[in-house]
């Protein structure tokens, strides 16, 4: 699978892009690494990295919305409850897979997300299956929020 980063090599060496994602090796899982110019927009990429893993984002059409929820007591935690509402909605009827994740509410003090999906239900005759997600961990789970960093890490379960 390719992640959403412009280069690759060292991280030291790279210059990433306004806004994307790449998989770190992990022993037995993977972890996702997202960024943006905000901590919504790296909570959005965590999003699409996790469907990204599951099958090719190119092959999915925007023609479906579909809205999540999240509730969480910190930032940590709402990011675990983010994705793992989207893990569900790929999970159960009508498997959704979202090509463009679009968070529209982000409550920093009572930490809730809603957040909207764009995309269509898993078809294995049209989108190449990647690894199946099984859950979301907190395991190392970091959000970073500064004036220049806005980043997040998260290891899913494969």
């Amino acid at each position: 699978m390719e992640d959403g980063s412009a280069d690759e090599g060292d991280a030291d060496d790279c210059i990433y892009p306004a806004a994307g994602y790449e998989y770190l090796d992990h022993p037995a899982d993977v972890q996702i690494h997202a960024w943006g110019t905000s901590l919504t927009e790296a909570y959005e990429q965590a999003a699409l990295a996790m469907f990204g893993y599951m099958t090719d984002l190119d092959t999915v059409e925007a023609c479906d919305t579909q809205e999540v929820t999240a509730q969480g007591h910190d930032l940590e935690s709402l990011l675990f409850h983010f994705l793992d509402e989207f893990l569900f909605m790929f999970s159960a009827e009508p498997f959704f897979v979202a090509s463009h994740v679009e968070i529209v509410e982000f409550d920093r003090v009572q930490f809730r997300i809603r957040a909207r999906g764009y995309g269509e239900s898993f078809d294995l005759d049209k989108h190449p299956q990647g690894t199946e997600v099984k859950a979301i961990t907190y395991s190392n789970l970091q959000v970073h929020d500064h004036e220049d960093q806005h980043e997040v890490f998260v290891i899913v379960d494969i």
